[in-house]
């Protein structure tokens, strides 16, 4: 077998073989935007990134976990993402965070919203409609049982009972057994409670007709649309319910008979958990889903919004603030890599639960700082974004990996430079792509040099994003969270921080914790 050495420079030399001529990056996203990733020496390590396209004709069911707020199914022939699963669950549960925070003073407008809200989420493959049929009815089942427990348990609580004291009155009860307490001690039916609590809501496409304009007669003119509604119904995976809504077996199909037969214990079985390779560096990198749009609609600053720069590292910050496992993180545009530490046992590992928590808890940390740095303006639309775990088996490849994101931040930010100036001297935007095409980056600090810009003076976050770590203060020697703007990809930044990069414990004394029992990594 080859050496680890050999084998890094054998996927090198097959990337470089893979790999077509470098491309110019994309200038539409405007100011905050990762356009193109640039091809350098350091993108072999695209290599480590796995593929996890949930096949066709799978159906496609995203559970997002807060206290169990819902699953989301995706139409039969869904090609959203090209049906990869961590941008999925990663685009929806950043999406839902981020409106979560968005709506939080419709509903409670007496309360701050003091704590970001962090959710997690998972892809389920539902292979065909009756496993997706018996996961929904297990999950509305859940939710009468869990239900009809914690009544039940806050209602003795409430009466002056102690927690352990009612979970040892209701251990082992059955349904009638609950129902009985609540009827006998506290006079309530628990079919008389709202059905929102004992059946769960579910939030379904209609389709609706919609006055688009006036005829010159005064008839109105059409048009039908799709509309989302909530409705809470006693059994969701009935042939009744889904025959009501004609947009369901439209894009799903129709549902089957007998349906009760089929276990809760079968459906886990499609509850796949990647888990991530032990002792390897993992990082999670987020991108903005479409920033171009949000950089727009916020009037952002081309090529380079500090303020929005600036929002997107205090949210960084926070992340290393609340997960100890994040070692570093390096930001450019709406990107950032969280890299977590190579014996971090965050989650066992489990890629949906890392993935899904951090993009979650960026996302609503992005919403709840928006004020600090644009105290002015509203945004129109929630912003959102997608992630995916990578993972890198060396300190040598993660370095290659962060040098790779700088070099694209360079060039990006370059070819921006230029192209913005470009449009604001006159040109259209296809005239200023077009005479940037097949430029080098002495050709771009040359047209700069036209406009009385020295590239090498503009500001360095721009040039070199931003790295995010702990170090010690010089004023009270403890650690503190840091970001500083510097060159990651020479060696003498990696010596003068030494502990970031501080290989672990072995993996044997990762498993044995300090009771000498082994852990189990499940």
């Amino acid at each position: 077998m080859s050496s680890p050495k050999a084998q890094l420079k054998k996927r090198k030399r097959d990337f470089k073989l893979s790999t077509a001529v470098g491309r110019q990056p994309s200038p539409s996203a405007g100011v905050v935007s990762a356009s193109g990733m640039a091809n350098s020496k350091y993108e072999y390590v695209k290599c480590f990134e796995a593929e996890d396209e949930v096949m066709y004709p799978n159906i496609i069911v995203v559970q997002i976990d807060g206290r169990e707020f819902g699953s989301f199914v995706l139409k039969k022939e869904t090609t959203f993402y090209q049906r990869r699963a961590s941008k999925i669950l990663s685009i929806i549960v950043s999406f839902f965070s981020s409106t979560f925070v968005t709506k939080w003073k419709e509903f409670f407008s007496q309360k701050e919203l003091s704590v970001p809200p962090s959710f997690h989420s998972r892809v389920i493959s539902c292979a065909s409609m009756e496993v997706l049929q018996a996961y929904l009815l297990w999950r509305q089942t859940e939710c009468h049982t869990s239900n009809l427990y914690n009544t039940c348990l806050w209602k003795l609580v409430f009466s002056g009972k102690s927690e352990k004291e009612a979970k040892e009155i209701l251990k082992g009860t059955q349904k009638q057994e609950k129902n009985e307490l609540l009827f006998q001690q506290f006079g309530i039916n628990y079919k008389d409670l709202p059905q929102i609590f004992r059946q769960g809501s579910c939030a379904i496409k209609i389709k609706v007709e919609d006055i688009v304009k006036y005829r010159e007669n005064g008839t109105p003119v059409k048009r039908p649309r799709k509309k989302a509604v909530i409705v809470h119904s006693e059994n969701i995976a009935t042939k009744g319910f889904w025959k009501n809504y004609s947009f369901l077996t439209e894009e799903l199909g129709l549902l089957a008979e007998g349906i009760n037969k089929i276990k809760p214990e079968y459906l886990r079985s499609f509850q796949f958990e990647s888990k991530l390779m032990l002792s390897t560096w993992i990082v999670v990198r987020i991108d903005g889903c479409h920033f171009h749009r949000f950089c727009e609609d916020n009037g952002f600053q081309k090529p380079n919004d500090e303020q929005a720069l600036n929002l997107m590292n205090s949210c960084a910050v926070s992340l290393l603030e609340m997960f100890k496992d994040i070692i570093f993180a390096y930001g450019v545009s709406d990107e950032y890599s969280f890299v977590l530490k190579k014996g971090s046992l965050l989650y066992q590992r489990r890629s949906s639960e890392i993935v899904s928590a951090i993009v979650s808890l960026f996302s609503s940390m992005y919403v709840m700082k928006w004020k600090e740095f644009f105290p002015e303006k509203e945004f129109k639309e929630p912003p959102y974004f997608d992630g995916r775990c990578v993972c890198y088996p060396s300190s040598e490849i993660l370095r290659d990996y962060l040098a790779w994101r700088q070099v694209d931040c360079h060039i990006n930010n370059q070819y921006n430079t230029c192209f913005w100036l470009l449009v604001k001297s006159g040109k259209s935007r296809a005239e200023a792509q077009s005479s940037l095409k097949g430029t080098q980056t002495q050709e771009k600090n040359e047209l700069l040099a036209q406009f009385g810009i020295d590239y090498n003076a503009l500001p360095i976050m721009f040039r070199m994003g931003s790295s995010v770590f702990q170090d010690k203060d010089e004023l009270t020697g403890n650690d503190k969270v840091v970001v500083e703007h510097c060159n990651i990809i020479d060696t003498s930044f990696w010596k003068e921080h030494p502990r970031i990069l501080d290989e672990e414990e072995p993996l044997l004394t990762i498993l044995r914790p300090h009771s000498n029992k082994m852990l189990r990594v499940s």
